[in-house]
């Protein structure tokens, strides 16, 4: 296994659109492997593919507690297949835009269907932080970021931060 780089905005890559994986196979096996340390080492609870530069629908996923055993769920061609009927508000932060975080309110429950790492179709009922794990990475496999929730004044301020810190950092 290997830790990955994360990518992180302004890059273009995390507006992209991921591919349906064809069949999970050792390299997709080996992706979310590697997801999975480079998440922990982060640390984070949630981390898409597009979040290391590769443009396939794959997200891997850890909401236990803290101090319980970890509990990694990873997926292939994820997709929501039920919401629940109440929504919870959550302070969601993310590994490609560290240091912002943003309350936003989405479905508490869902149920997602997936591919696991043996190929086998699944499906998945979530609640509370993972239901919100997984729909903030379904959200990265569509292009779509935690900023994409506040106005357009705080996301372009929040843009203009990062963009300055890139600039900063090559001269």
């Amino acid at each position: 296994m290997a830790i990955l780089p994360i990518i992180t905005i302004p890059d273009p890559v995390l507006r992209k659109i991921s591919d349906p994986v064809e069949r999970v196979d050792d390299a997709v096996v080996k992706l979310m492997d590697d997801m999975l340390e480079t998440m922990y080492d982060a640390p984070g609870i949630g981390l898409a593919a597009v979040q290391v530069g590769v443009l396939k629908r794959v997200l891997v996923v850890d909401a236990a507690e803290d101090g319980a055993p970890h509990n990694p769920i990873a997926m292939a061609n994820p997709e929501l297949v039920a919401l629940g009927s109440t929504t919870r508000l959550h302070e969601e932060g993310c590994l490609s835009i560290p240091d912002v975080h943003v309350e936003i309110e989405r479905p508490a429950s869902v149920t997602v269907r997936y591919i696991d790492r043996h190929g086998k179709e699944q499906e998945l009922a979530a609640e509370g932080l993972l239901a919100t794990a997984v729909q903030h990475e379904l959200d990265h496999l569509d292009g779509q970021l935690i900023i994409d929730f506040l106005s357009r004044l705080k996301r372009d301020m929040v843009i203009r931060k990062f963009k300055k810190q890139v600039r900063e950092a090559r001269s």
